[in-house]
């Protein structure tokens, strides 16, 4: 849901939201969104578990990055929350203790709902771009598929789509191999009755 202000939305029409919504200001406008359903959590919660270990603690990985979940980004004027968001240690050595982080990371994930993908698409890809974001996920739990992209100049190149139960090495992660099923939520099985 967008709530059209009668001037660019602030800082404090965020923080006037209910706590069951995740507040972003995108081009002066106040986007409000519930928290994310069972299968977007799935995701996002999967992918922090498999990246973690190996790239931000070095257990069966190179190491060398923050990993953290929503985090608050404001980024040339606009605060974003993607789903996840990681920082190169050679950019950012520790993670300072601060609501909203004004550098931008490295890498961020965006997990589409139906309420969100056009906004994450459409509108974020190019403030990311436009910040120095390097590489972007973007993962569709409904048609079960990852696209990475890698920003060249202003805009996104494509590296690699991939769907269902792929295993894949993904930029910048790709010294680990992800196997995408663990992604998806699955159907509650049926009765045998």
């Amino acid at each position: 849901m967008s709530t059209p202000a009668p001037g660019p939305a602030t800082y404090e029409d965020l923080l006037r939201l209910p706590p069951n919504l995740v507040g972003q200001i995108v081009n002066g406008v106040l986007h409000a969104h519930p928290r994310p359903a069972a299968r977007h959590a799935v995701v996002a919660s999967t992918l922090g578990a498999e990246i973690g270990p190996p790239y931000q603690r070095g257990r069966g990985g190179p190491g060398g990055w923050w990993i953290l979940d929503e985090p608050e980004l404001h980024l040339l004027g606009h605060v974003l929350v993607p789903d996840l968001a990681g920082w190169r240690r050679e950019r950012m050595p520790q993670v300072p203790d601060v609501a909203f982080f004004e550098l931008a990371p490295d890498w961020v994930c965006e997990v589409l709902s139906p309420s969100t993908a056009r906004l994450d698409r459409v509108e974020k890809l190019p403030i990311y771009a436009e910040a120095g974001v390097a590489f972007v996920w973007i993962v569709d739990p409904a048609v079960r598929t990852l696209e990475v992209y890698r920003r060249d100049g202003a805009h996104w190149l494509l590296l690699a789509s991939h769907a269902d139960d792929a295993r894949v090495r993904a930029a910048p992660f790709d010294a680990i191999e992800l196997e995408l099923d663990a992604l998806w939520l699955k159907p509650p099985a049926e009765s045998s009755a």
